[in-house]
């Protein structure tokens, strides 16, 4: 029952999106809407009322609905007006081109939802896109990307002598595109990595944001409810450039060292307004 429910509600908000496309544009040009029905109302209605020269109303036979134009056959099938001398206010007294666009108003508000369905879908779960120019620091990879020749830092110049476009989409197209080779910036200098045999097969089991994802710097954006960080004294939008002495400009870099220096205090070494501070911390 829920689930007729579901899909009669949802055709009943279609229904009076697409009627109302005709009643809008009748209106515009002038001409009567004599009813506006969600649902058909054969010898009674649930709900009625009368404004101006309209009826608006609710039906009783879940069906669609419809709108009644004065000198239109419509699904109501009155025929007997028709037989009267054509009025002003009529349907059939209106321009060729008018008519058009009434009977068109139903379809077109349909497209015109469509779109903004469209538009807020995929403004909250739309896929994600990254031109790959843009990725400025290079790639991080996981052991399977290590395998084959690249290295954090890289940054892929094509797939096969082939731009490529979307970062996010870069395993998709070696595998799709069966790829031998990806040609790499390393350290300024351009390399070109050899795919081995077999690897697509690994590559397609595997989780690709694990595989290959954006190398960042390691700029500090919170903290956890308790954060060692925090109570040592490291702040918001601190950049955190080293560990225990060692370089860390880039996450990658600081997660691999921190990582063997469980339960020990260590130093973090932060930029912060122009100044480098030393911060100890257990981590």
């Amino acid at each position: 029952m829920i689930k007729a429910a579901q899909l009669i509600l949802s055709l009943s908000l279609l229904v009076i999106i697409h009627e109302f496309g005709h009643f809008l544009l009748a209106r515009i040009f002038k001409t009567r809407v004599e009813k506006f029905y969600l649902f058909f109302d054969p010898w009674f209605s649930l709900f009625k009322v009368k404004k101006g020269d309209t009826e608006y109303g609710v039906g009783w036979l879940p069906l669609g609905g419809y709108v009644k134009i004065s000198g239109m056959i419509d699904e109501s099938m009155d025929k007997e007006a028709m037989k009267l001398p054509p009025q002003p206010y009529e349907f059939r007294s209106k321009p060729a081109w008018q008519r058009l666009i009434i009977m068109l108003g139903g379809v077109t508000v349909n497209i015109l939802l469509a779109i903004g369905i469209y538009i807020v879908t995929l403004s909250l779960w739309g896929e994600q896109y990254l031109p790959n120019s843009e990725v400025k620091f290079g790639i991080t990879v996981d052991t399977l990307g290590q395998q084959i020749g690249l290295r954090n830092g890289d940054k892929i110049l094509t797939i096969d002598q082939q731009p490529v476009d979307d970062f996010f989409k870069i395993p998709a197209q070696i595998i799709l595109e069966n790829a031998k080779t990806i040609q790499v910036e390393r350290e300024g200098q351009p390399l070109e990595v050899k795919i081995p045999e077999g690897f697509l097969s690994k590559l397609i089991k595997h989780p690709s944001a694990e595989f290959l994802n954006v190398r960042i710097p390691f700029e500090v954006d919170g903290f956890a409810p308790t954060s060692s960080a925090r109570d040592a004294g490291i702040k918001k939008a601190d950049k955190i450039i080293a560990f225990n002495g060692l370089r860390t400009l880039y996450f990658d870099e600081f997660k691999s060292n921190v990582t063997k220096h469980k339960n020990e205090v260590g130093i973090i070494t932060v930029l912060r307004s122009g100044d480098t501070v030393n911060f100890k911390v257990k981590i």
